[in-house]
């Protein structure tokens, strides 16, 4: 479990293939600290194990299905990654719950200056935008983010100038694909309600049990 307070950004020193899958080594520091060969390390909104350790450096291995799901396929040497460690029972949530497990991925579609900050619009598949609502919560490349507006299937961020600065997405660009983690309860929330409608969920039934608009 992660909060999507990015820690630090690391750098891909290092792709190899491997079959299906690849193995990253990323270089980094901070998150170095105490890291052990198992760990888990949410990158760029993936979590992912470690699998070997050096002084500057960890690896992890992205299977076959991460590499479709996320955009850890387009990784190169050099390409930037945000990097969170596990979340102990007993830290601060700061963020959200995030699990990094990816639901999909996202556009970047304009991005506006602001006296601080920057304005990002970001563009949903429908099967994402269903679980977003004006001021929650959303993960986009392992960064806990508040929806500021919601204009389906596109949502509106307000990014301040330390989100640029310590995260990657100082670098986006108009185009990007991001890493999307909706928030977690609303998808107990609406698996529950699936399971209590038969697994045929109606607006009206939503409407009887007070939840329409």
């Amino acid at each position: 479990m992660f909060t999507g307070l990015v820690e630090e950004i690391g750098q891909i020193a290092a792709v190899e293939s491997s079959g299906a899958s690849r193995r990253l080594t990323i270089r980094a520091k901070k998150i170095l600290d105490d890291a052990k060969i198992d760990d888990s390390i949410c990158v760029s909104g993936v979590c992912l194990t470690v699998v070997a350790l050096s002084e500057n450096a960890f690896q992890v291995q992205a299977v076959d299905e991460t590499l479709r799901k996320t955009t850890l396929g387009n990784l190169r040497a050099g390409s930037h990654v945000n990097l969170e460690r596990a979340l102990w029972p007993n830290d601060r949530l700061g963020g959200h719950f995030v699990q990094g497990h990816v639901d999909g991925v996202a556009r970047l579609v304009d991005l506006t200056p602001q006296a601080a900050g920057k304005l990002m619009i970001v563009e949903l598949s429908q099967d994402l935008s269903r679980y977003v609502i004006p001021h929650g919560s959303i993960t986009l490349d392992g960064i806990s983010l508040t929806v500021a507006r919601l204009e389906e299937p596109r949502i509106t961020l307000a990014l301040i100038p330390h989100t640029l600065a310590q995260t990657t997405l100082g670098e986006r660009q108009v185009g990007d694909w991001l890493n999307v983690e909706t928030d977690l309860l609303g998808k107990y929330v609406e698996r529950l309600l699936m399971t209590r409608a038969g697994g045929n969920l109606t607006e009206a039934q939503l409407a009887a049990w007070g939840y329409g608009k």
